[in-house]
């Protein structure tokens, strides 16, 4: 069995997919981040960066074994399932983790930031990171755009992979974010072609009804404003 460490975002959302995808039984550990359960000792214990989502799988040999951040979660069970990471060559294998660093280290972080001062932001610090975070979510898009019209349907060409799976939950959310997709034709189709898998359906749907609240980073020191004393403390 695996524990799979969640909540309704696109980070969370990520292993919900490949899980959903591959169809394997999963436990759902659903987190109330506001609340600061991530800085328990117990969830410390598997993740030590206090962030989900975070894995536990039971099935290994041995001590039961932890995977936390969402792009080696991912990794970890393509390759434990031998699905949605198509064993081709060396180079197939690299541009594949090339995709999948360019979304942790760019478009994932470009995107949250941009989530973070529409959504949770106080009114009088939204101006200048709205700006400059859309800027570069756009850029993330063209980076995408791309992408797929040089290699086709998916980010790895015919192929739906991890890196799709990714990359996805991020530019689901874009046009609420206020990043339009007019200008990304292949994005959008691409973007449709995944929202209608019903994995991707049930995975966005977990835990839905928790996804709104009213947390903000004016009333909530717990999930915002971190700094080092949420963990050495």
């Amino acid at each position: 069995m695996i524990e799979l460490y969640y909540a309704p975002t696109p980070n969370g959302w990520k292993p919900a997919i490949l899980l959903e995808e591959l169809g394997v039984p999963y436990e759902l550990k659903l987190m109330a981040l506001t609340k600061g359960v991530q800085f328990t000792p117990e969830y410390l214990a598997i993740n030590p960066n206090a962030k989900m989502p975070a894995i536990v799988d039971h099935s290994v040999e041995g001590e039961p074994l932890a995977v936390w951040e969402s792009g080696p979660i991912l990794m970890y069970l393509a390759q434990k399932f031998e699905q949605f990471w198509p064993k081709k060559d060396w180079r197939y294998d690299l541009q594949l983790t090339q995709w999948m660093f360019w979304q942790t280290g760019n478009q994932g972080p470009m995107m949250g930031q941009l989530s973070h001062f529409k959504n949770y932001a106080p009114e009088e610090n939204k101006a200048y990171g709205m700006k400059r975070y859309k800027g570069e979510t756009e850029r993330t898009l063209a980076v995408l755009e791309r992408r797929l019209e040089a290699e086709g349907a998916f980010i790895m060409g015919e192929d739906y992979t991890i890196a799709d799976i990714q990359a996805f939950p991020w530019v689901f959310l874009a046009k609420k974010l206020g990043a339009a997709l007019e200008d990304f034709p292949k994005v959008t189709a691409w973007r449709e072609t995944i929202k209608a898998r019903p994995a991707v359906q049930r995975a966005i749907d977990l835990g839905k009804d928790k996804a709104k609240h009213d947390q903000n980073a004016s009333n909530n020191n717990v999930l915002f404003n971190q700094g080092a004393g949420h963990l050495m403390n």
